[in-house]
């Protein structure tokens, strides 16, 4: 008697939602089959890998990040070369450095390097802010209303200013929106219900729902990534249905394991390598999780994570 696999169908699936212009436009989401389980259904759109572009990059001192990004002194010139990795989907542009309790870069000049990124990549783009509320209320704001037509994700609103960010970044620029909680499915479905009631389409919006580097309290991560794929597709939760991106890079690289020196742990190895594993094990986490975008630093990084997407899907 040959063996005939019992499929678990859902009546529930992700929103599909693009990114982009163009024929380099993607679609993040769509599925409606948990993460990987290709023998219940196939996946729709496998899993998307974005890296970072910081305007603070010139100070990162890990070698490979140095040699690749060697004679790019601009997030345009970074941009460009990231952009021409083979694995790489989209590019992520993070303004940590306007934050006004650190190097409180002008809005201005953020909108400057923003234009200046759009004007040499053809791929999609996905905006961070400084996670200062009240400088991102102006900031993505701006480089929203700068960027426009170029169809791209702005992360992102909160509870505390979902008003704001919602009407300047989805309404009046008509560009696709993050929607950011921390570890919390109750969080996460109340933020996209108050969008919802700001008018904001449900399917323009993706969720940030949290993530932590793997060891640091993860299990909160990964508890909340389950309970909301399976509410999602189980439950045909409306309110939970929008696609997620996990900024793997904002968690990984600052934990200890990822910055402390050879010279003072030298039984850990060699400290770029540490890095490098933290981000892979964490996004890796994060995609079976049920993220179906993550954003990676290291050029290592999106290799190893795009082989794991491609070998799974």
């Amino acid at each position: 008697m040959s063996f005939v696999p019992k499929t678990q169908p859902f009546s529930g699936k992700i929103n599909a939602v693009t990114l982009g212009t163009g024929d380099k436009a993607i679609v993040i989401g769509g599925q409606n089959v948990l993460p990987f389980y290709t023998f219940d259904a196939a996946i729709e759109n496998a899993p998307k890998i974005g890296v970072e572009i910081s305007d603070a990059a010139a100070e990162w001192t890990v070698p490979g990040l140095v040699e690749f990004y060697a004679g790019c002194n601009t997030m345009a010139e970074r941009a460009k070369k990231a952009e021409a990795l083979e694995n790489v989907d989209f590019i992520c542009l993070n303004f940590v450095n306007a934050d006004p309790n650190g190097a409180d870069r002008s809005v201005a000049d953020c909108v400057a390097d923003a234009k200046a990124v759009a004007e040499v990549v053809t791929k999609p783009i996905v905006v961070m802010g400084c996670k200062n509320i009240e400088k991102d209320n102006e900031l993505l704001a701006a480089i929203a209303e700068a960027l426009s037509g170029k169809n791209a994700l702005f992360m992102s609103a909160k509870n505390e200013n979902y008003k704001t960010v919602g009407a300047s970044v989805a309404l009046a620029s008509a560009q696709k929106l993050g929607a950011e909680t921390a570890d919390d499915i109750n969080l996460a479905k109340q933020l996209n219900i108050m969008l919802k009631g700001l008018n904001v389409n449900p399917e323009n919006v993706v969720m940030d729902i949290g993530t932590a580097a793997v060891g640091y309290g993860y299990e909160y991560a990964a508890s909340t990534f389950d309970r909301i794929r399976l509410a999602a597709l189980q439950q045909s939760d409306a309110d939970l249905q929008m696609p997620i991106l996990a900024a793997v890079c904002n968690d990984t690289w600052g934990v200890k394991e990822s910055t402390a020196s050879t010279e003072d742990e030298p039984a850990w190895g060699c400290m770029e390598e540490r890095a490098i594993s933290m981000e892979v094990a964490t996004a890796a986490a994060d995609l079976t999780g049920g993220a179906d975008a993550v954003v990676l630093r290291h050029p290592a990084s999106v290799a190893t994570i795009k082989k794991f997407i491609t070998e799974l899907c």
